[in-house]
C-alpha cells in the first residue's frame, strides 16, 4: 500500500466539547458538534470541519465506486437553475415554499435545485438522439436546497444538503425495469458497505411523480419516517404506502335506517358514549376542501385521518380543511353531525374500511341527530376508496395478516420508477431501429450523502461517544501519546511506520492536554482502532483497544503494526 500522511492533531482544526450543544435534540447533532465534525452556520445550513469532511468523503467514494460498477457515468450539474423547465412539469407551483427562488438583477427567474429531473431530461435530450445512445445512467453529487419551515436535527433536516441523485433513459419498460434492478442492488451494497441497518420499503412517489417507488430506510429513534414491518414475512412499508384491500360483506341482514335523536354529541366519544357502542361502530367524516371544493372522507370512528395521505391523493391540487364559513347556505352540511347519505354537491372518499355491506352509525345531516344501521352501498356510494388512515401498530399485513410492528427511521436513499412524466413534459424521442420516434422511459435514484453520515452516527454511537464502521471512519487508528516527552516519540514513531503501510493515522500529539482529556476525545470521535502510547512506553510497548468492543491488549509496537497492517 501507498503511504499515507499522518494526521497530528496538533496541525489538526478540531474542537471538541464536553457538553451537548443547548440546541441539539438528535444524538447525531450532538456527537458530531461535540467531536468537531461539524459547526452550525445559519439554521439548517452547516459547515463540514476536517475530520467530518473525511468521513463525507468516504460515503462519496463508496458511492461513487458502487455507482460506476453499474455503468454510472457521473456529471455535474448547476445547482442554480432557470425556472422555465420546473415550469414546465408543473413543479415550479408544486414545490410551494420550499423552493428557494430568486431572480437575477435583470429580473430573470431561477431556483436552487432541490432535484434534477428536468434539467437531466433536457441534458439527455441534448446529447442522445439515436436508439445507439442509450440506454445510459447518470449521476451526480450534488449540494441541493430545501427552504424547510424549521430546520432541525443538525444535518439530519437542512436547508442545504448533499446528495447523489442518479437517473436512467431506457428505450423500453423492460429496460427502465433492468436500470431500476441495478440501482436496487447498488443501493443494498452501498448501504452494506457503510455499515447501515436498512429497510427496503414501499413507498409513495411523491412529487416526483411516476409508478414503483422504494425507499431505504435506516431505523433510528431521531427518524421523521413510520415504517411498517410485518414479523412472519417480507414486506415492509412506510406507513403512507401501507394499503388495505376493500372487502365486501354481506348487509342482507342489516335493518332499514334509522334516525336517532342523540343531542350534543359532536364528537366520537361524546356520540359512542350516548349510544353505548365502540367507537370503531361510528363512522367519521372529516371535510376537505380540494382546490376550493367540498370533499367528505369518510372512515372508521376509532380511526385518524393522515391528511398526508389525503394530500398525496390529490396533488398536486391545494388540500386544506374546511372552516366554519363553508357551512354557512349549506343545509346539508351540520358541523359535527355531517353522514354521506344525502349530501348534496360533496365527493365522498372512504377507507377501505368503509367497504360495502358495512354498518355504521353516523351523522344525519341534522342538528342533534345521527343514524344507525346506515350501510355503504345501499344508504350512500363511495366515489372512490383510498387508503387515508393512520397506520396503527397490528394492523394487518396486506401480504400475509399478521399484524404489523411500527418503527421510526431515517430515509436514506429513494428509488423512482418515473416511466415517461418527465420524457413528455419535454418530448425526449430518440430516433428508433425502425426510424420511427421513440419516446424514452426514466428512473429517478437518490441518496441522501449527507443524511447517511447522520444515520451512521445515530446507529453506531454509545454512551461515550461515536463508533464509526471501518470503511467510514476518518482513520484507521487514532494514536493516543499520553503526554510525555518519550510518548510523544513512540506515538508519532508508530504512527509514521504504520502510515508507511497504507494505514491512515490520527495521531494526539498535542502538547499541555491531559491524557484523560485525550483518552475522552480518542472515544467521542469513534476511530475503530485506539493505540495509546502510555506507562510502558519505555518498554516500546503500546496498548491497542478495540473502539466497538472495548478489548484492549498490550503488543511490542512491531506486533501493533503487523497486527493493523494485517
Amino acid at each position: 500500500m501507498a503511504k499515507v500522511q499522518v494526521q497530528r492533531m496538533s496541525r489538526l482544526m478540531v474542537k471538541t466539547l464536553r457538553d451537548d450543544p443547548a440546541d441539539a435534540e438528535v444524538l447525531s447533532h450532538k456527537l458530531l458538534v461535540r467531536a468537531g465534525f461539524v459547526r452550525r452556520t445559519a439554521a439548517g445550513v452547516w459547515s463540514w470541519l476536517p475530520l467530518g469532511r473525511r468521513v463525507y468523503a468516504n460515503v462519496e467514494r463508496v458511492i461513487r465506486e458502487e455507482m460506476d460498477a453499474i455503468g454510472g457515468q457521473e456529471v455535474l450539474l448547476p445547482a442554480l437553475l432557470p425556472k422555465e423547465p420546473y415550469e414546465a412539469t408543473g413543479r415550479w407551483e408544486e414545490y410551494g415554499a420550499e423552493l428557494f427562488r430568486l431572480q437575477d438583477r435583470k429580473g430573470g427567474d431561477y431556483l436552487l435545485g432541490p432535484t434534477h429531473e428536468e434539467i437531466f431530461t433536457q441534458l439527455v435530450k441534448d446529447q442522445c438522439t439515436s436508439y445507439k445512445d442509450l440506454p445510459v445512467i447518470l449521476y451526480q453529487i450534488q449540494t441541493k436546497y430545501r427552504d424547510e419551515a424549521r430546520p432541525r436535527a443538525g444535518i439530519l433536516r437542512g436547508r442545504e444538503f448533499q446528495m447523489k441523485d442518479s437517473y436512467s433513459f431506457d428505450l423500453s419498460d423492460e429496460g427502465l425495469t433492468e436500470s431500476y434492478g441495478l440501482h436496487r442492488a447498488a443501493y443494498q451494497r452501498i448501504f452494506e458497505r457503510l455499515g447501515l441497518d436498512y429497510r427496503i420499503c414501499a413507498a409513495t412517489a411523491g412529487a416526483m411523480g411516476g409508478s414503483k417507488s422504494e425507499e431505504f430506510l435506516a431505523p433510528a429513534a431521531a427518524g421523521e419516517d413510520t415504517f411498517a414491518d410485518c414479523p412472519a414475512c417480507d414486506y415492509a412499508a412506510n406507513t403512507e404506502a401501507v394499503g388495505f384491500a376493500v372487502k365486501a360483506v354481506d348487509a342482507e341482514g342489516v335493518p332499514a335506517l334509522v334516525e336517532v335523536p342523540t343531542p350534543d354529541t359532536p364528537t366520537i366519544e361524546t356520540l359512542a358514549a350516548y349510544m353505548e357502542v365502540p367507537a370503531s361502530a361510528t363512522l367519521k367524516n372529516l371535510l376537505v376542501k380540494v382546490d376550493g371544493e367540498i370533499v367528505a372522507v369518510g372512515v372508521p370512528g376509532d380511526r385518524e385521518v393522515d391528511m398526508g395521505k389525503v394530500e398525496a391523493h390529490f396533488a398536486p391540487a391545494a388540500v386544506e380543511l374546511v372552516t366554519a364559513e363553508d357551512f354557512e347556505g349549506r343545509d346539508d352540511l351540520v358541523r359535527g353531525y355531517v353522514g354521506p347519505q344525502g349530501l348534496e354537491k360533496v365527493t365522498y372518499i372512504a377507507d377501505p374500511r368503509v367497504a360495502p355491506g358495512t354498518a355504521w352509525i353516523t351523522g344525519a345531516n341534522k342538528d342533534g341527530v345521527h343514524a344507525k344501521n346506515v350501510v355503504a352501498g345501499r344508504d350512500f356510494e363511495v366515489s372512490e376508496y383510498v387508503d387515508v388512515v393512520v397506520v396503527q401498530e397490528g394492523d394487518p399485513c396486506p401480504k400475509c395478516g399478521t399484524g404489523l410492528k411500527l418503527d421510526r427511521a431515517i430515509e436514506i436513499g429513494h428509488i423512482f420508477q418515473l416511466g415517461r412524466k418527465y420524457a413528455d413534459a419535454f418530448q425526449l424521442d430518440v430516433l428508433g431501429q425502425n426510424g420511427k420516434p421513440v419516446r424514452v422511459t426514466m428512473g429517478s435514484y437518490g441518496i441522501g450523502v449527507s443524511r447517511a453520515v447522520a444515520a451512521l452516527a445515530e446507529q453506531h454511537a454509545d454512551d461515550k461517544g461515536l463508533v464509526w464502521p471501518d470503511e467510514i471512519a476518518p482513520a484507521d487508528v487514532h494514536v493516543v501519546a499520553a503526554g510525555k516527552a518519550l510518548q510523544t516519540e513512540l506515538a508519532l514513531e508508530v504512527s509514521d511506520k504504520l502510515a508507511a503501510a497504507g494505514v491512515r493515522v490520527l495521531v494526539d500529539d498535542r502538547p499541555g492536554i491531559s491524557p484523560g482529556v485525550k483518552f475522552t476525545d480518542s472515544e467521542l470521535i469513534g476511530v475503530p482502532k485506539i493505540l495509546v502510547a502510555g506507562r510502558r512506553s519505555a518498554d516500546g510497548v503500546v496498548e491497542l483497544k478495540d473502539r466497538r468492543t472495548g478489548e484492549r491488549e498490550e503488543l511490542t509496537v512491531d506486533e501493533a503494526v503487523a497486527r493493523l497492517t494485517a
